[in-house]
Order: structure tokens, then sequence, then C-alpha cells
């Protein structure tokens, strides 16, 4: 299994204007450093949680077709299958039909089960990467769909990028590494497997 991302998400979970505030910096020179930490903080959340927060477009590839009828779209919240596509070994692509699917988006994480009677193509399909899947997740195009649980989990993290530039404090004797709240937050949207 692969996953690469096709079309970023267009906005942040986080704004510039919300990061300020909840850092409280009224000066417009740290902005392109404090739109940079609102990025890391999304996708460190993201990875934490293996979700994706704002609307965006994945493919996933698969060798083979899965040995039953359904296969599991990872990411959540899935919103929509664009297309299942699949490329025998001679190279040729061809797109499998959406009537011979049905797309569960309501799971955690998504799915996609054969409708009755349908069965996945039996052509031979090249040695790798065979099916590509590609399919929209995420909350929403704005921030507010986004948890607020989640958004509060990447504003510590930006206090804590912003006001300490590296892992560990270095004040006193021995260096500590800084405890984080954030693990606490994510912690109940976090998706532990895919099957």
């Amino acid at each position: 299994m692969a996953l690469k991302i096709v079309t970023e998400p267009a906005a942040e979970p986080v704004t510039t204007a919300e990061a300020k505030s909840h850092l409280r910096v009224d000066i417009s020179t740290d902005d392109t450093l404090i739109g940079s930490l609102i990025t890391a903080a999304r996708q460190m959340t993201e990875q934490i949680t293996r979700r994706t927060l704002i609307t965006q477009t994945w493919e996933l590839t698969e060798d083979d077709w899965p040995g039953g009828d359904t296969i599991v779209i990872p990411l959540p919240p899935l919103q929509s299958i664009s297309s299942i596509k699949y490329t025998d070994d001679d190279g040729v692509e061809a797109t499998f039909g959406t009537a011979n699917y049905v797309v569960d988006t309501m799971s955690e994480p998504g799915r996609v089960r054969l409708t009755s009677g349908a069965s996945w193509p039996s052509d031979t399909l090249q040695e790798l990467n065979g099916v590509t899947i590609r399919f929209v997740a995420g909350y929403g195009t704005a921030g507010s769909a986004v948890p607020q649980a989640m958004r509060q989990a990447m504003l510590m993290l930006l206090g804590h990028w912003y006001e300490n530039r590296e892992a560990v404090l270095l004040s006193g004797a021995i260096p500590k590494e800084i405890p984080f709240a954030v693990d606490a937050l994510l912690w109940p949207y976090r998706i532990f497997r895919w099957v």
C-alpha cells in the first residue's frame, strides 16, 4: 500500500490571526514563521491521528485487488471516491465503474464495497501498484469544520514551538524534553489501523 497526496489543503485549520491571538503576538514580522508553524502543526496532528483535517485529495495504490469485497480507505474522514483505476500487465489502464461499488463515508476509516453481484476485475494486474484509488478526505474546507480539540492541540504545538525554538530546554543542569498535553487532546481522534 502506498499513499500519495494529489491536492494539498487550500487552507489551514487555524488562521494566522487565530495563531497570533493565541501567541499574544501583535507584530507582523513573525507572520511567515507563524504560517510555517501552522502548517507543521497540522501535519504533525495529521500524522499523530492518521487523519486529514482540511479537504485534500489522495491516491491509494495497491498491488492487487482485496481478497474480499471491501477496500478500507485510510486517512479519515472520507468524503468521496473520485475514481478506481487499474493497470493490467500490458500497461493498459482502465476505470472500474461506479455501478460496481458503494462508498461508506460514515465509517472511520471509510470503505469501498462491491455491490451485490459485482466482482473485482479478473485482468492480470501489473506487478506493482496495479490498483489506484483516488479519494477526497477531510472534515471540510474551513478550519471551523475541524473538531475544536484538534485545533486546540495545534495551537498548543504552535505556542510550544514559537516559545521554544529547540526540542529540549537547556536551562538548569540537565536538559529536559518539554512535555505536551497535545497527546491527550489528539488521542481520541487517533486511528490505530486501517483494517
